[in-house]
């Protein structure tokens, strides 16, 4: 005969894959299908040892994690007893009228041994039981298994970047770093679970009032209209056998109840509870003498226990000296282990001290890294799906296409001497940018145009320094409707990375990636490149003259027009400068249209005629410039601020077009100063652009 798939399966897994469907099968069948009595009996035993186990089980835990179960045989323990309620019900109801075995020899036992047969104290026995269920015991652990919860939520962040930075510092592998973050991740799944699951345990509580009150109405009205039953006969026998059943329920059900409250309130330790009480209840003999006199004193008061009071002092003040005898040597035990465990460590550990140091000591700094506060982990951390990861991806890969060269990657890693909510960002080691950014809030930003305030936390953009507020993400369409450009946290980041990246291009362009441009172009251009490097120029002037370019904004994706000019024309001079000034000239109608993007009609700023013949003479003298004058320098960068913040309100780009001698001076002398303002020299103009001028830099005022 062939198994199906599906049943195949589940006997190539074994045994124990079967025990939960069966088992939740017997409980829904108990609901419905009769039970004989003997069957009640084999239940009601089983709820009682396996409640037992549990018991032992959370005693001899060393941490919660020990027994991750716990909720779900908490589910499973509660699903039984109302089970069983349901079954013994059934019996009860239909044969409670033949006397107090009815039901079974457990039900009878508990009706008569435990109450003495007396319904009312049973009942009140019962209530008393439930109520220390209910509002002791269940509260309590539910309550703690809340706050655990909450804490182990908080601490989660944390905790992760303490395993991190163990990772970081060698102390750990990967393997058990992976294993720490799970167990992290399970500690704070376990209380949320304990949380929900006490719910079930209060249910039942509740349930166990409801069915027992139920069981003497019903059992009243079944003996006295169905079997002709004496009402005093009748609520005897169906009280006692409600009261039975009830406390057969509620025992077990108190048991689990405190083993839920030994897990949850529990403090992680190496050692289970049994030894934290004997190593730290009955560890200090002055506590114990102390606690024997005053019940000594207590029984030496006339009307007093005497007997019992002093029975117990005496038994209190020897075991304190048996205490205080053996603790020297308990001690000398102790230090002995002690000594013994650090020897074993620093045994271990001295190879490694005793070490020399190596290159593998040497830790290479990070091209560009990115370093967050715990509360911005979630936007990078992999298992949380961080979308700036993503982002990150991105930047480069449009970095590349752009600019014409790959970004070194970006090396992500927490700080904790950074605020929760702060970032910062480093190139080489050297930190090049830093903002904050609140993950689940929005920013929004201020471009200049938008009316009104809005409710949160006002900043600055960390990128462009706009004036920006952190707002809820329920006011988005507010903001938005107010002219406000909003963004979320990780978008704030990947911008400011963004834009780091693009402004520090020339210092990412090293040696390892000239070269790779130069092997990747030799893919498909080999003989334009196969004489260039080191024949006709060094790779370190090839890579400054990019670097030149990429100083200035000007991408180098062109590559090809880029070696051609430097092939042709530097046999005649080795010097970056000049050879940039050619290849700016060769790659003119991309920059032009990378400034004046869709038009023919350049507006321009230009130099005053007088300006300009003296800085040609002062170009002149041979010292590159340096001889300008301190006052001239102020006026010109002061002229060519106003003139660039016009062009800007007119909504053009500030350019300053000045003769070709003039252009790199110009450009070095106002790049720190004015970073927005680009220079371009007449030779770099295509002919078929227009020129408009739209203001003169040195000018009469």
């Amino acid at each position: 005969m062939k198994l199906p798939p599906w049943l195949k399966g589940l006997a190539n897994r074994g045994n124990s894959a079967l025990a939960a469907p069966i088992l939740i099968i017997l409980l829904l069948a108990m609901m419905i299908l009769p039970l004989p009595a003997f069957m009640l009996d084999v239940f009601f035993s089983f709820n009682i040892a396996l409640s037992v186990i549990v018991l032992l089980t959370s005693l001899y835990t060393v941490k919660p994690l020990d027994f991750m179960a716990f909720p779900a045989i908490l589910l499973v323990s509660t699903m039984l007893r109302l089970s069983l309620n349901v079954a013994s019900t059934r019996v009860v109801l239909t044969q409670g009228h033949t006397g107090g075995a009815a039901a079974g020899k457990v039900i009878e036992a508990f009706g008569h041994f435990l109450i003495g047969g007396n319904y009312t104290v049973g009942i009140v026995v019962f209530v008393i039981l439930t109520i220390i269920n209910f509002t002791v015991v269940t509260k309590g652990a539910g309550r703690i298994a809340e706050v655990g919860a909450r804490f182990a939520l908080d601490a989660m962040p944390g905790k992760q970047m303490a395993i991190d930075a163990d990772l970081n510092a060698g102390l750990i592998g990967e393997q058990e770093a992976r294993r720490r973050r799970s167990e992290v991740a399970q500690e704070a799944e376990f209380y949320g679970a304990m949380d929900g699951a006490s719910k079930y345990v209060r249910g039942d509580a509740v349930a166990g009032i409801m069915v027992t009150l139920i069981n003497v109405i019903g059992g009243l009205i079944v003996g006295m209209v169905q079997h002709d039953m004496a009402f005093g006969d009748a609520i005897k026998n169906y009280t006692l056998l409600a009261i039975g059943d009830g406390l057969v329920a509620q025992i077990p059900s108190l048991i689990i109840s405190v083993a839920a409250g030994m897990v949850v309130s529990r403090v992680a330790s190496d050692e289970d509870i049994g030894k934290q009480l004997v190593t730290q209840l009955f560890a200090k003999p002055e506590v114990l003498y102390i606690t024997g006199g005053i019940l000594g004193g207590m029984g030496l008061i006339p009307g007093m226990p005497n007997l019992v009071f002093l029975l117990l002092g005496s038994l209190l003040g020897g075991a304190a000296y048996l205490l205080e005898k053996r603790g020297p040597k308990l001690k000398a035990a102790q230090e002995a282990a002690a000594a013994a465990a650090a020897a074993t460590q620093a045994a271990a550990a001295a190879p490694a001290e005793n070490e020399e140091a190596s290159w593998q000591d040497v830790l290479q700094v990070d091209t560009l890294g990115l370093e967050v506060g715990y509360r911005l982990i979630p936007l990078v951390d992999r298992t949380q799906s961080g979308e700036l990861l993503k982002r990150i991806k991105g930047i480069r890969k449009k970095f590349a296409q752009e600019v014409g060269f790959l970004a070194p990657p970006v090396h992500i890693r927490d700080n904790l001497e950074l605020k929760p909510v702060a970032y910062r960002i480093t190139l080489k080691g050297v930190e090049v940018g830093s903002g904050e950014a609140i993950n689940g809030q929005l920013l929004a930003i201020n471009p200049g145009m938008a009316s009104g305030v809005l409710p949160g936390t006002p900043t600055t953009d960390p990128a462009f320094g706009l004036p920006a507020t952190w707002i809820d993400a329920g006011l988005r369409d507010q903001a938005q409707g107010m002219g406000y450009t909003v963004v979320d946290a990780g978008t704030v980041i990947a911008t400011h990375l963004n834009h780091i990246i693009n402004s520090h291009a020339s210092e990412l362009l090293g040696r390892m990636e000239v070269q790779a441009l130069i092997d990747h172009m030799a893919k498909d251009a080999p003989k334009l490149v196969e004489d260039l490097v080191p024949k006709v120029v060094a790779l370190s002037t090839l890579q400054k003259v990019l670097q030149n370019l990429l100083a200035e904004g000007v991408h180098i994706r062109d590559m090809r027009t880029i070696i051609e000019t430097v092939s042709e024309h530097a046999p005649i001079t080795q010097d970056p400068t000049e050879l940039t000034s050619l290849v700016r000239v060769a790659l003119g109608r991309a920059i032009v249209q990378q400034l004046f993007p869709g038009t023919n009609e350049l507006s321009v700023m230009t130099l005053d005629n007088r300006l300009e013949r003296l800085l040609m003479q002062a170009l002149g003298t041979g010292n590159d410039g340096v001889g300008i004058e301190p006052g001239l320098a102020d006026t010109i960068a002061q002229q060519a601020a106003n003139a660039a913040a016009q062009q800007e309100a007119m909504g053009l780009t500030p350019v300053l077009l000045v003769p070709g001698p003039l252009r790199t001076l110009l450009s070095r002398f106002l790049r720190r100063a004015l970073p927005q303002l680009k220079v371009l020299s007449h030779s770099e103009i295509p002919e078929t652009k227009t020129i408009r001028v739209t203001s003169l830099v040195g000018a009469p005022m």
